[in-house]
């Protein structure tokens, strides 16, 4: 195998997988280090970095822990966009990935009490995301093919609609919806890479 092409793929996987689970992890700690009473289903997850003004409230530590893990692992999805692009030479899968690191990084630099800036990075984020794990079919071989389109879908389908059909979840219910499909698929896409790449080696 091209020692290139399997430098591309391990530190691609790796950031993908990596930045996936450093997400959840950020996100479960910041919700256990909230010192007020935190809920899924009433709080949207980037009030652990700021709540919305009027009134931003903005609680320590677990709004530097999520600000910091949004901004790292944005960053570590952008670095393995150029890792992706480099081993599959789609920009169909690269452009969407990009956006959603660029969304996932602006909404640790501009936090919840932005009031116009960061609604913008975290809708990025949402719909870029969703894409991503669509189009990501193009370089995916089955049953991957098929399971991350269904993750993208649902990410896109609660972003527009599932506040209608489900409003007993609540607004961080929703979000969840629409942002936890999304960090299942990048740490499965990068478990994906990863994987192609121990199957060629073997």
């Amino acid at each position: 195998m091209n020692i290139r092409n399997s430098f591309n793929r391990t530190i691609a996987g790796t950031l993908l997988f990596l930045s996936g689970a450093v997400i959840l992890m950020g996100i479960i700690t910041s919700e256990s280090l909230y010192p007020f009473a935190y809920t899924t289903a009433q709080n949207e997850i980037s009030d652990l970095g700021a709540t919305r003004p009027p009134d931003s409230i903005i609680h320590q530590p677990s709004a530097t822990i999520f600000n910091v893990t949004m901004i790292v692992t944005g960053s570590m999805i952008l670095i393995a966009t150029y890792f992706v692009h480099t081993q599959y030479q789609k920009f169909l899968v690269t452009i969407p990935l990009a956006l959603l690191g660029l969304g996932v990084l602006g909404v640790g630099v501009f936090p919840g009490n932005n009031a116009v800036i960061h609604p913008l990075f975290a809708l990025m984020a949402f719909v870029a995301g969703g894409f991503a794990a669509i189009t990501s079919s193009i370089v995916l071989k089955p049953p991957f093919r098929y399971i991350a389109p269904f993750f993208g879908a649902i990410g896109l389908f609660s972003l527009f609609f599932a506040s209608r059909f489900m409003p007993i979840f609540g607004d961080g219910g929703v979000e969840r919806w629409v942002a936890y499909p999304i960090v299942l698929w990048i740490i499965g896409f990068g478990g994906y890479i990863l994987g192609t790449q121990a199957a060629e080696k073997s």
